[in-house]
């Protein structure tokens, strides 16, 4: 008699009603587990889209700082484009034959010329002056194929207009005539639509 109530009160043995306790507790820290692990995941996955958004901002916020004057360089550009063709009215051999006053005129321009690339050039302008190179598309803008040049198909040959870039990248492409295949009469020039 004593025995089997003392079987009854074994200390390892757990009441049904506590066994189901147990095992509801032990599925309550299964999904809590699950759910800490769910937001770990979504904090890191926020941490890094923020990271993201913060270098995205940062670049966007260099670029427009960097691109801001890019109306105004490409106003500039027709002043450049006009001191240029001011110049090259006047051939550099008759230069010398000038009377003072108009060769002090010349030399102003040429100074004012000068300091405006210069201007343009710590603002991140750049000149594209691309004689002899190989035609790009991406910078040059073929006006005209010339034929006979006796340079090979693609080269730049004549540079109608310079191009300029601002930081890399394109203000204004080059204007340019290409060589073409062929012999030296085979076609004549033609022009291509801007």
């Amino acid at each position: 008699n004593g025995t089997s109530k003392a079987a009854g009160n074994s200390p390892d043995a757990v009441p049904a009603n506590e066994t189901a306790k147990l095992a509801d507790v032990a599925e309550t820290a299964d999904a809590l587990k699950a759910e800490i692990a769910g937001l770990k995941d979504q904090l890191l996955r926020t941490l890094a889209e923020m990271d993201n958004l913060r270098k995205r901002t940062d670049r966007e916020k260099e670029d427009t700082a960097k691109y801001a004057v890019t109306t105004f360089a490409r106003d500039m550009l027709a002043v450049a484009d006009n001191l240029r063709r001011a110049l090259e009215t006047i051939p550099s051999e008759e230069r010398e034959h000038l009377d003072n006053t108009l060769r002090s005129l010349v030399t102003g321009v040429e100074m004012t010329e000068k300091d405006l690339g210069t201007i343009l050039g710590r603002h991140g302008v750049k000149a594209i002056t691309p004689l002899d190179e190989t035609f790009d598309p991406h910078l040059h803008q073929a006006m005209f194929e010339v034929p006979g040049s006796g340079k090979s198909a693609g080269t730049v040959v004549q540079v109608l207009q310079a191009g300029y870039t601002l930081h890399g990248r394109l203000l204004r492409p080059a204007l340019v005539g290409v060589a073409k295949n062929g012999a030296p009469d085979a076609a004549p020039i033609t022009e291509k639509s801007a």
